[in-house]
């Protein structure tokens, strides 16, 4: 699994990375979580605010930091 964090280095932003990491931790998921904060590279990927969290290939949220509760499902449901 892919897990790619965009961002500019906000502290919401790496809440985001830091809960990612420790639910595939946790969960013992073979994932990466990478953090991208080009803004060239975050508007090829259609991203306009930030935070944003694209889990294989599909951004799943934009602008806002998803409840810890959801992002566990999203990952799990994409593993």
């Amino acid at each position: 699994m892919k897990i790619i964090v965009f961002g500019s280095g906000c502290r919401k932003c790496e809440d985001l990375v830091k809960s990612c990491q420790e639910i595939i931790s946790s969960g013992n998921i073979v994932a990466t979580v990478h953090k991208i904060t080009d803004i060239d590279e975050m508007i090829n990927h259609g991203v306009l605010f930030t935070p944003a969290l694209m889990i294989n290939g599909k951004i799943l949220v934009s602008g806002k930091v998803p409840l810890r509760k959801t992002l566990e499902e999203w990952i799990m449901n994409s593993v």
